[in-house]
């Protein structure tokens, strides 16, 4: 008999939050693992840590899982399961397969008829539209927006075209350092009735989450420099 592939969340930052972001169904599941596959080794063995995992972490195995790593590899990463043993897909934050990797593995598991468990847990993308005011019926996330400014500017362009031809929120996140730069050019391109919702630091102590008009944040001192933020424009 097969084992199970589950699907882990983690804490969307301090592992001091884990029992407010997580259920304890959750942890239940996770000190039953000894197989997890992970984004980060470090940050994963902090984890289980932190869930009280009552094995040492040197009896636990560890498969690392990045953008390069060969589908041949990734495939060997479910023989625990074939020989009936659960493995857990550990996201460094939030939730598996969603703005993060692990698509790939769930992927191959369905197609050897591997069942696959979903747990619930923390997702910034929709605890921050949640959070909106914005159109929860129709949205999109996309991810990471160009780097380039002419592109970045085309871009944000057309997601505010998106807003109000198809009444769609659009969802999209920055590296950190990257945030101040990015909020600078939403000020600058979208129009000035359009809203912004920044959210940072979700389920944190220092979390903030505002909706203003871009007209509004124009009068806004923002602090999101380094800060976990997802940003939303709606009309």
């Amino acid at each position: 008999m097969k084992g199970t592939l589950y699907l882990l969340p983690t804490t969307l930052g301090s592992f001091d939050t884990i029992h407010k972001s997580l259920p304890d169904y959750n942890l239940d599941v996770i000190r039953k693992i000894d197989f997890f596959i992970v984004e980060n080794l470090r940050t994963a063995r902090r984890f289980l840590r932190a869930a009280k995992h009552p094995k040492t972490i040197d009896e636990l195995t560890f498969f690392e899982l990045g953008k390069h790593t060969p589908e041949d590899s990734i495939q060997s990463f479910l023989n625990p399961v074939l020989e009936g043993k659960s493995i857990g897909l550990l996201s460094e934050t939030g939730t598996p397969c969603v703005a993060d990797p692990g698509a790939d593995i769930v992927n191959i598991a369905h197609q050897m008829r591997i069942q696959v468990v979903p747990l619930v847990g923390p997702n910034s993308i929709i605890l921050s539209l949640m959070a909106s005011g914005f159109n929860g019926q129709q949205f999109v996330f996309l991810g990471y927006l160009p780097v380039d400014r002419g592109e970045l500017k085309r871009k944000i362009q057309l997601m505010e075209q998106s807003v109000y031809k198809h009444n769609q929120t659009q969802i999209f996140i920055e590296t950190p350092f990257r945030n101040r730069k990015l909020f600078e050019s939403l000020l600058n391109v979208c129009m000035k009735q359009t809203r912004l919702c920044i959210a940072t630091d979700l389920t944190l102590k220092s979390e903030s989450i505002r909706t203003l008009s871009i007209a509004g944040w124009k009068k806004e001192t923002v602090d999101i420099n380094k800060k976990p933020t997802v940003f939303l424009l709606f009309k």
